[in-house]
């Protein structure tokens, strides 16, 4: 049984890459990271140039994660009954495929749909990688491993926003999803040469039947509901209000899109790293309120440098998601770790594509200023409601130092 808190003393990021698989894995991961973070850019500002519309930009770059509802109600279960390495192979040269075919011009519905079919097929990356990982690592090294997963992609998107904006420029957006459709490719090489064929994890067929019943065993106890409620929703509200970066500053929106991703990395790293226990145990909300306040500000219409600094400043506050894991993992029975977290990631990434949804709505009918004031709003008043089922608790052993982080990725 693998240990939910935490890695021993000789696990080091060192040795990580000295263990066989895991180098491959990463960089295949950082690849589609990197791919992701280029292609949303690239295409919220292709929409938003070709219908001036802040929902439908919005919605392009977003849109995808509201097919996870769909697939976290009936693949998820598939996780662990297909082979780790055809699998991670076919759903990065899908990816390849389908942002070049976004690449070309094409009729506005034509484009959405195909978004969305891409996103019901990232369903089931998540849980393909990470359980992966999982059979890589030594028993006791998981947790650090990733870790370095949640550092790295802090990193790639910081690059891969940065460089969407520069390629955007160079290029134009088509160029741009052109080179992120050849990151795709490189990773699915990179999973199909350099990764070991392996078995699935379970037998038998996928069922919709078995992940509902886990669904509803995870959600029934009141302490993982909130926790799930709160990994969701006001995280989902702010990345509402970072889809409206292209309608706010058309011409820097890869420079606010690079300083947020640096805000979520030095929040990783400060509660992971130089938080301790106790500490941490009191730094769920004040986190996810810290995620909302910066953008009640919007409404003053700072200008862009300014912007850039109030997101970064906000996204220190998604490290309130690597707090409420722990807390999740220690509610969790160890046999419904990788379904719970499978159902954390679609259930986050839906939710960040409705806060998207809703965020485009209400600029569409005001401002994008006004509704990232609002959609910030929102999210503080949701965290206060949540604030009594996320009190914290003394928990019985000591708390992992690394977990998924809250953002993005998969």
């Amino acid at each position: 049984m693998r240990s939910t808190y935490g890695p021993t003393s000789r696990t080091t990021y060192r040795s990580l890459f000295r263990t066989p698989e895991f180098t491959p894995l990463f960089l295949a991961a950082s690849a589609q990271v990197a791919a992701q973070t280029m292609s949303g850019l690239a295409l919220g500002t292709l929409v938003y140039r070709a219908t001036d519309s802040p929902l439908l930009s919005a919605l392009s770059m977003f849109g995808p994660s509201l097919a996870q509802v769909l697939g976290a109600t009936t693949l998820l279960s598939a996780a662990d009954r297909l082979p780790p390495r055809a699998t991670m192979t076919g759903t990065a040269l899908a990816f390849a495929a389908g942002t070049a075919l976004l690449a070309l011009p094409a009729p506005l519905w034509t484009v959405f749909a195909l978004i969305l079919t891409l996103g019901l097929v990232a369903s089931l990356g998540g849980g393909v990688r990470w359980g992966l990982l999982n059979e890589i690592l030594p028993k006791d090294a998981y947790i650090v491993g990733r870790s370095v997963f949640n550092m790295a992609n802090g990193i790639t998107q910081i690059t891969g926003y940065a460089t969407g904006g520069v390629l955007i420029t160079l290029l134009s957006p088509r160029g741009t999803l052109l080179t992120a459709a050849a990151l795709y490719a490189t990773a699915g090489a990179v999973s199909r040469w350099a990764l070991t064929a392996r078995p699935p994890r379970a037998k038998g067929r996928p069922s919709i039947r078995a992940t509902w019943h886990t669904n509803r065993t995870l959600l029934a106890p009141p302490s993982r509901r909130h926790l799930y409620l709160a990994l969701w929703i006001p995280n989902g509200l702010i990345v509402g209000c970072e889809s409206l970066y292209v309608p706010y500053a058309p011409g820097h929106a890869g420079l606010l899109f690079a300083c947020a991703a640096l805000g979520m990395l030095a929040g990783d790293v400060a509660v992971a790293r130089l938080a301790g226990p106790a500490l941490r145990r009191r730094l769920g909300v004040p986190l996810l309120l810290l995620l909302a306040a910066p953008y009640l500000l919007f409404v003053l219409h700072p200008r862009p440098s300014l912007a850039a600094l109030l997101a970064a400043l906000a996204s220190v506050g998604f490290g309130a998601s690597l707090l409420q894991q722990e807390r999740l993992m220690a509610v969790t029975p160890p046999e419904l770790a990788g379904h719970a977290l499978g159902l954390h990631s679609s259930g986050m990434l839906a939710m960040q594509g409705v806060g998207a949804a809703l965020a485009g709505s209400a600029a569409q009918l005001t401002s994008p200023a006004t509704a990232m004031t609002a959609t910030a709003a929102a999210s503080i008043t949701v965290t206060l409601l949540l604030t009594r089922g996320l009190r914290p608790v003394r928990p019985q052993s000591p708390p992992p130092v690394g977990a998924p982080t809250g953002r993005r990725t998969g």
